[in-house]
């Protein structure tokens, strides 16, 4: 264990912390930090130059995307990355990966990378950024803390279940049930390994990285405790929250069925219901933005070229409108009030 930045395995320009949480029943839990700083001119001319960036991961997964990382610190943002406990760099021998029972735990995670980031450059701005189920924590998370964060981006965060609202209402007692006296039980497999392969299709995954362990082609296996803790959270997210600052949603304009194969697979949403979580969104606050982005995955930064040139466009143009003070959107030479 670490208790000071070391390389990370992501290579230059990438470094990571141990963050030490106590025990749990099934031994140590850590999370850990990766940091991106800005270069020195970033850092004194960049639009966000006083802005931190707090990422967390999806289900099954952990932070490798050098490129996001790059767009922030260009930006002059400082860019952090959080794999959750029990995820990736944090996976520890004896641990069921991913496994959690409520969703508010991962408040000691994230309040742990909040403290080394103040330490790291002092107290600035906020911008967390979730991907699909890091989309729900953080959404929950904000709106437990809604004066914590300037603005928030989700990237196809998980919202709302794929079975829809109906169909979550109908499961969640049966999950609750089997959460209760089973919550380590087994569900059946339903990930056929279809994204993962559009996603190799694509080229989106770096070679240098084995995504064998932290991510592996058909996901972790699953359990009742889990599931009972994200349709929690779906159902929190249902009956509205408010997370306490502008956020953008960005999500693909298509779902299509990941159980056979077919070439839309590398040109939609195999994981989520998208109209799903577009209506879901409108629950998580009073200025939400939807950028549905043509051609993406389910992580529309890891989509073909295009479609990742038109969802970094999306979000350069909303970011600096919400957090640039120089920026025309918020100080136009030219007043049009009367």
């Amino acid at each position: 264990m670490t208790t000071f930045w070391v390389p990370d395995l992501l290579g230059d320009g990438f470094e990571q912390l141990t963050l030490p949480l106590g025990h749990d029943d099934e031994g140590s839990v850590v999370a850990t930090l990766v940091r991106s700083i800005p270069n020195r001119l970033s850092r004194v001319t960049g639009p966000l130059a006083d802005v931190d960036v707090l990422y967390v991961h999806g289900w099954s997964d952990f932070f490798f995307q050098t490129e996001l990382a790059h767009f922030w610190t260009r930006l002059g943002a400082r860019f952090y990355a959080l794999d959750l406990r029990k995820y990736g760099r944090s996976l520890r021998e004896g641990h069921t990966p991913g496994y959690i029972e409520s969703l508010e735990t991962y408040d000691e995670d994230i309040a742990a990378a909040r403290e080394v980031m103040a330490r790291d450059a002092g107290t600035r701005r906020l911008v967390l950024m979730g991907h699909s189920t890091g989309g729900l924590t953080l959404t929950l998370w904000a709106a437990r803390h809604p004066d914590a964060a300037s603005a928030i981006v989700l990237n196809s965060p998980w919202l709302e279940l794929q079975l829809g609202a109906v169909g979550r209402q109908a499961l969640a007692p049966l999950v609750g049930v089997r959460a209760k006296f089973d919550p380590r039980g087994t569900h059946p497999a339903v990930d056929l390994g279809y994204y993962t392969r559009a996603q190799n299709e694509l080229g989106s995954l770096p070679p240098s990285v084995d995504m064998s362990v932290w991510r592996p082609p058909r996901g972790f296996a699953t359990h009742p405790g889990w599931l009972n803790a994200v349709i929690q959270g779906h159902r929190t997210v249902a009956a509205g929250v408010e997370v306490g600052a502008p956020a953008l949603v960005l999500l693909s304009k298509r779902f299509t069925s990941p159980f056979t194969w077919s070439e839309a697979l590398t040109t939609s949403d195999s994981v989520l219901v998208v109209d799903d979580i577009a209506r879901a969104a409108t629950r998580i606050g009073s200025l939400v933005t939807i950028a549905r982005i043509d051609g993406a995955i389910h992580d529309v930064f890891l989509s073909a070229a295009e479609p990742r040139r038109q969802a970094y466009d999306a979000l350069e143009q909303w970011i600096i409108g919400c957090l640039d003070p120089r920026h025309p959107l918020l100080f136009g030479a030219t007043d049009p009030r009367p």
